[in-house]
């Protein structure tokens, strides 16, 4: 496991400000309140660090199957209009991402990024139903070589405010490959054909890049 670049520079940051808080704390304070102070630091950056994790993985590899994502619980499946891009019913799946997942973001299936689109909004809380087209957002869609269509929306929440992308209309994707990351958790929606089999239920964990959430007719 390995930290990911997203958290490399507040980790260094952050870890400075720390020592300095001892060193203070030392100067100024007595037992048991250095301690204190101490554990209450400890214990803070080991919760930032774990948000930045970079597990190894060995990826799932199929052009026929749509893999998670990212790391969460599935939260919806339903059949809705997406009015973005498609303006048409597609099969919805939602990950939500709680603040001990991974936060890193995989492409679900190997194609072409046809669409990308970055939305500021608002921070209503992951689950909010409004969340999906009110909150900070982006938009992707990734045409296989078949021709199927497969949209990925990064959704922000109440305490992720920061969405990072690595991807760009035109640009060709591998299965697993990263292309974003969400800083402190929130909700990815994958929107599906409706001829697709979903694989997963709702309140499964999944692991992106791994768990396979539908397969494709084409």
């Amino acid at each position: 496991m390995t930290i990911h670049k997203e958290g490399r520079t507040l980790l260094l940051v952050l870890a400075a400000l720390l020592t300095v808080l001892n060193i203070v704390a030392f100067q100024y304070l007595s037992a048991p309140w250095t301690w204190i102070v101490l554990a209450v630091s400890v214990v803070f950056f080991l919760l930032i660090l774990q948000f930045f994790r970079s597990p190894y993985r060995t990826l799932t590899q199929n052009t026929k199957q749509v893999v998670a994502p990212a790391d969460g619980k599935v939260v919806v499946i339903e059949e809705v209009v997406e009015t973005e891009y498609f303006n048409a019913p597609r099969r919805q799946v939602s990950i939500f991402m709680s603040p001990v997942n991974v936060h890193i973001n995989r492409t679900p299936i190997e194609g072409m990024v046809k669409y990308f689109k970055y939305h500021a909004g608002k921070y209503l809380v992951a689950w909010h139903p409004k969340s999906s087209t009110e909150n900070e957002r982006t938009t992707l869609v990734i045409r296989t070589e078949s021709g199927a269509e497969i949209l990925l929306r990064q959704i922000a929440g109440a305490l992720a405010k920061r969405i990072r992308w690595y991807v760009s209309e035109g640009q060709l994707v591998s299965q697993g490959q990263e292309f974003g990351f969400i800083k402190f958790g929130s909700r990815v929606d994958v929107f599906l054909p409706l001829d697709a089999k979903v694989l997963v239920n709702i309140g499964d964990k999944t692991k992106g890049g791994v768990t396979v959430l539908a397969e494709l007719k084409s």
